[in-house]
């Protein structure tokens, strides 16, 4: 394989090549001359970019179909010997680890159940999946992405408390802390992957609301994340929405997160909480339709999302929301208690053009997919495009 010398960091051929980089990126398939003409090339600089780029290992073209007359182009994708990045979902119950290269399409590789609740009990398995991903693929993997079902600080755990953690290191998923680590909550990440490529693509504004273990999401703002000052934000499940004097497994009363999952359909049939409430609430809302009682509890869970949801729309203004996880199956099996509350807690001015609210598009892999997005960020910078030059070299 060539190789051709980095380019100094600022230099504006190198920026241009990483702009050709996120248009494929952004639309896998997409032809050269398309590019050109978004990006404002001419045909000889497109064409020069891209041979930069075959050079670099970077990108692959092959010929595009024809289409009438004009010169042939082709369609851009990533390079057979390029980047990768490595992709793992921690959840409350399992995980998954997957590959994805410039492209942000992960390929999942490994997974598992946790055998505990232990830190060590999830991390380790996990640790050993990434080392084994990165001895597979050896340099080419720069960097590894992380989505949690936790609360993330300064880009690391700070609390889990569905999984009963605090403070919690994941450097050892930085296979041997040889790999750069980006660590993000994964309603958060999926997010971030629903307004870039999925139901909210094209929105300059868009919440995201997810519902697993409790709900979380994020308000995303021209494709990035509005996480705070110490990017902790988006915990909505924390917002004091939910019955007063109940404590919540963070520490805090009457969240939002213990009104909206199967806890609460739990609790309003007068059961105990259930070990999983992600199950117990797929479950519960499977047999609404012939059980009255699972009906009326679904409905009243149902109309308290709705209502909290009007709440963060009246707050955060986005153009659109998207629903993930449970959401979405919530909303369908109880549909008049959700719109009744969602209608009736926004503001009068909203009523009559409210922001469209629509099922998540990349479901269970909308986190796996922000986790592998977050990673290509950091890859595909000026610094990160000379480090990978400087790795080719023999």
């Amino acid at each position: 394989m060539r190789t051709a010398s980095p380019s100094r960091v600022g230099d504006a051929r190198w920026r241009g090549a990483l702009a050709v980089l996120e248009e494929m990126r952004r639309e896998p398939g997409v032809t050269r001359a398309v590019v050109a003409q978004r990006l404002g090339l001419s045909s000889g600089s497109a064409t020069e970019i891209t041979a930069r780029l075959r050079e670099l290992a970077l990108l692959s073209e092959a010929p595009a179909a024809a289409s009438g007359r004009g010169r042939p182009t082709t369609v851009l994708g990533p390079h057979p010997e390029g980047p990768l990045v490595i992709a793992v979902d921690l959840r409350q119950e399992d995980w998954r680890c997957a590959v994805a290269a410039l492209d942000g399409r992960p390929e999942i590789v490994e997974a598992g159940v946790h055998a505990g609740r232990g830190p060590e009990q999830v991390i380790g398995p996990i640790a050993q999946a990434v080392r084994r991903v990165h001895t597979r693929h050896g340099r080419r993997v720069r960097a590894v992405g992380v989505a949690v079902a936790a609360t993330v600080q300064h880009g690391r755990v700070v609390q889990a408390a569905t999984l009963g953690w605090d403070a919690v290191d994941l450097g050892a998923l930085a296979s041997d802390a040889r790999l750069p680590l980006l660590i993000g909550n994964d309603a958060t990440l999926a997010g971030v992957a629903e307004a870039r490529e999925g139901a909210a693509a094209g929105a300059a504004t868009a919440l995201h609301v997810m519902i697993e273990v409790g709900v979380g999401g994020t308000l995303v703002v021209d494709g990035r994340p509005v996480s705070g000052a110490t990017g902790a934000g988006g915990e909505f499940g924390h917002l004091p929405l939910g019955e007063p004097g109940l404590r919540c497994p963070c520490g805090a009363t009457g969240c939002w997160d213990l009104a909206v999952d199967g806890r609460a359909i739990a609790r309003h049939l007068g059961e105990p909480p259930p070990d999983d409430p992600r199950t117990y609430a797929l479950a519960a809302i499977a047999r609404t339709s012939a059980d009255a009682a699972t009906a009326a509890a679904v409905g009243r869970t149902a109309g308290s999302f709705g209502g909290g949801l009007a709440g963060l729309i009246n707050a955060l203004d986005p153009d659109v929301v998207t629903l993930g996880g449970l959401a979405q199956p919530l909303r369908a099996a109880a549909t008049p208690e959700f719109e009744a509350a969602l209608t009736g807690g926004l503001m009068r001015f909203r009523r009559a053009d409210p922001p469209r609210v629509v099922a998540a598009v990349l479901g269970q892999d909308g986190a796996l997919h922000g986790a592998a997005l977050t990673a290509l960020d950091h890859v595909l910078t000026e610094a990160g495009m000379n480090a990978w030059t400087a790795a080719l070299r023999p």
